[in-house]
């Protein structure tokens, strides 16, 4: 019996196998939005198996993984990446339908394209290319597919590295396809990310009359003067590839809905974007000392902070910006700016890692695209990277 993904892979192409274009298209199709695979990771083990990789889910809950292995020796080679999607948003406002992988104007649109089932599509051509022209290559190469990525990242990446950290299996190097590039591919890799750290702060005050204010205790005034404090700190310096640590406020609330009645209590959402050279104890213990300088009655609800990594400069990151520029002509820009990754699960466990993909201009937006194109060079690139390392 032909699995009914690869059967539609087949009969995309005279070829056997899908270019890079087809097969994110595919994987456009399937409304993967987190944590739903949606049959993603069917299609992509169907893509790859016949090529030498073994299959084995490691599902958690309601996320699906998937671990895919060729080759049981080191140094092991690791492509990271997520087939979950965030949601569409309106879908009247979007120009082509979201889960339609539509090609216009050398522009493949939809939901992933570039956040990122293009990258997913280019490491699986590119690993099928690669095991084609070198079958015997050195060392091992694997993919890490999660479904838990851009949602509570619990039970994705960092339970498939406590499975394989169990088992005493390394990995060597590891690049996460995450959308890395600004305005042409090639012009960024990243290789590290800032921490996330958020919270919600909540003041009490005593209600009153507004024509009595001393008779009430207004939390609003309260909260205005923390949150001032705290936007006009400078937490640190920074470093050589981070940018000093930032404070943003993402919500406020407060009021009864009354305009002649001080309220008692007032919230504030806020989050923290840190580099290294701040730790989550001293964010706490500084966003604890502004507080109370400004007001007694207060409460911090800390949400589990997200941690920042920085991967040691290495073999991977050579090969990478090699490759690179032999495809693009262009010299990577390193980098550790955006939100979060998968990369923070990895490399603590001693891998090197490094982030490289598509433009990321149109990533969580309506009407996310990419350069069909560039898909297939994103491949090439993957490809010369295995090709630096394990020929």
């Amino acid at each position: 019996m032909i699995p009914k993904f690869f059967s539609f892979i087949t009969a995309l192409t005279t070829d056997a196998m899908p270019t890079t274009l087809e097969l994110a298209q595919a994987l456009i199709r399937q409304p993967s939005v987190t944590p739903n695979d949606a049959g993603c990771q069917d299609l992509l083990s169907e893509a790859l198996t016949p090529h030498g990789f073994s299959a084995e889910p490691m599902n958690f809950g309601k996320v699906h993984n998937l671990w895919l292995r060729r080759g049981t020796v080191a140094p092991l080679f690791v492509f990271a990446g997520h087939t979950d999607v965030v949601p569409t948003g309106p879908q009247d406002q979007w120009a082509h339908p979201p889960f339609a992988g539509h090609v216009s104007d050398g522009m493949l649109h939809g939901r992933g394209a570039a956040d990122m089932k293009g990258s997913l599509a280019a490491m699986v051509t590119a690993c099928q290319r690669f095991t084609n022209a070198h079958p015997d290559h050195a060392g091992s190469i694997a993919l890490l597919l999660t479904s838990d990525e851009e949602g509570p990242a619990v039970d994705g990446t960092i339970r498939v590295i406590e499975t394989l950290q169990a088992r005493a299996e390394a990995i060597d190097w590891c690049v996460v396809g995450e959308p890395t590039s600004c305005s042409q591919l090639g012009d960024a890799v990243r290789i590290g990310r800032r921490g996330s750290l958020s919270g919600t702060l909540s003041v009490r005050g005593i209600q009153g009359h507004v024509a009595y204010p001393h008779l009430a205790d207004n939390p609003i005034h309260s909260l205005a003067d923390i949150v001032n404090a705290l936007a006009a700190y400078q937490w640190d310096q920074g470093n050589q590839h981070f940018p000093p640590t930032s404070f943003q406020v993402s919500n406020v609330a407060g009021g009864t809905g009354a305009d002649n009645v001080i309220p008692g209590a007032a919230t504030a959402n806020f989050n923290l974007r840190y580099c290294p050279v701040s730790t989550v104890e001293t964010i706490h213990a500084t966003v604890n000392d502004i507080c109370r300088q400004h007001c007694e009655n207060f409460e911090i609800d800390w949400q589990p902070a997200s941690l920042p990594y920085q991967s040691a400069r290495g073999a991977l990151l050579a090969a990478t910006t090699s490759a690179i520029q032999a495809e693009t002509g262009l010299e990577a820009k390193l980098s550790t700016d955006g939100g979060t990754s998968d990369g923070r699960f990895i490399a603590p466990a001693g891998a090197e890692v490094v982030e490289f993909g598509l433009v990321n201009r149109t990533i969580h937006q309506v009407d996310e695209q990419v350069a069909s194109a560039e898909l297939d060079a994103l491949a090439t690139i993957y490809q010369r990277i295995l090709a630096n390392l394990l020929t």
